[in-house]
């Protein structure tokens, strides 16, 4: 992040083409979370020619149910009226956003669109996993599941994967690594992006921001501990992401400026159904821990959305929040099932066309309401 209260010109490097804006000036008319003074827009936007409105995205992880927020992002991007401020991800919502920005560094706006499918090519059953590494992410997968293959996997691991995964395979890194240039992610003026881990230690929310990022941070944020072992950064391990922040918000309180948050959400709140198999039950307990900070920090913007309507907090330093929300709960319904599991690249194109077609529909819903209204019901989200 650059700290400079004065921003100098974006400038447009050679492998971004037209990729970038200028941030907007923190003006009252256009100040983002609490008009905080202290808070620090980067340099410059991902955004095209034709971007009007700038947003922050919130990026939930939720296994193979990410190819949805892959197409989410991509008809955003195509659409191309709105620019990316900054990002916020855990699990698989990290990965598409910082898969989603090295694309746009390459390429502009068409490589992010194809970074974010050249990506998720790789981890399918088409791409260029071996026979051990497919295993272990199918294991990946299989958590998110709820059908008898993720109850295999629960048994399968009860030892824990120090003793069934003992080599740490990670597929996942492999992936990354073959197409993240991470230095040159970490040198860029662009959109900001943190990365959601949790402290195994502490049992604290950790968050990694673009500047000091590797592909261990990402590892960390999808560190499911079922499946894999604890990811040590600094001697600190850490846990999957989405146990305390799935996205977390805060980090977009200085991470930028606009207040307008556009969140993907693909883990459901509400089920009118009792679990009753083991795997049924532990599939409701993973979506309800998953969920569980994200609602608490939405109830806390309307809290404070409604201090300020109240007068309680001085209009001149505080502003409301402009919450949106992309939903792919209803889309995403039949793949509880053993479809869940199914990494085949044609299933994760099915699930890219709902991520699409559910973006489009709310850009023709609400575009027009960016930047002036908070067009998701807070109350109805949280409680």
């Amino acid at each position: 992040m650059n700290h400079d209260s004065h921003r100098p010109e974006p400038h447009n490097p050679a492998t971004a083409v037209p990729a970038q804006v200028p941030a907007p000036d923190p003006a009252p008319d256009r100040d983002g979370i609490g008009n905080d003074p202290d808070r620090h827009p980067p340099l410059t936007i991902l955004a095209g020619p034709r971007a009007e409105k700038n947003v922050a995205l919130a990026l939930q992880g939720g296994g193979a149910h990410g190819a949805f927020t892959w197409g989410v992002l991509d008809a955003l991007i195509e659409d191309g009226r709105l620019g990316f401020e900054a990002i916020t991800g855990a699990s698989a919502g990290a990965m598409n956003g910082v898969v989603m920005i090295d694309g746009w560094l390459k390429g502009g706006p068409e490589g992010a669109r194809e970074g974010l499918e050249t990506f998720w090519r790789e981890v399918s059953l088409d791409g260029d996993l071996g026979p051990t590494q497919r295993s272990v992410f199918n294991g990946f997968l299989g958590f998110w599941a709820n059908n008898p293959v993720a109850e295999f996997w629960t048994k399968a691991l009860a030892p824990g994967p120090y003793v069934s995964n003992p080599l740490n395979i990670n597929p996942l890194k492999k992936a990354l690594d073959k197409q993240v240039d991470f230095e040159r992610l970490r040198g860029a003026d662009t959109a900001g992006i943190f990365v959601s881990a949790t402290n195994v230690w502490t049992g604290k929310l950790a968050v990694f921001e673009r500047g000091a990022l590797t592909v261990d941070h990402l590892m960390a944020s999808a560190c499911l501990p079922t499946v894999f072992q604890a990811v040590e950064i600094d001697g600190v391990p850490y846990w999957d992401g989405g146990y305390l922040g799935n996205p977390p918000l805060y980090p977009l309180h200085r991470g930028a400026v606009t207040r307008d948050i556009l969140l993907v959400q693909i883990n459901p709140v509400e089920r009118r159904e009792t679990p009753r198999t083991q795997g049924e039950i532990q599939d409701r307990l993973n979506e309800i821990t998953f969920n569980a900070n994200l609602m608490r920090e939405l109830r806390a913007i309307d809290f404070v959305d409604g201090l300020i309507d109240e007068g309680v907090l001085g209009q001149g330093r505080y502003r409301r929040v402009l919450v949106h929300r992309i939903d792919g709960t209803d889309a995403l319904e039949d793949y509880n099932t053993a479809s869940r599991l199914d990494a085949r690249w044609r299933v994760f194109q099915r699930l890219r066309d709902k991520g699409r077609a559910a973006a489009q529909s709310w850009l023709a819903e609400r575009y027009a309401e960016i930047g002036h209204t908070c067009t998701l019901d807070l109350p109805s989200a949280y409680q």
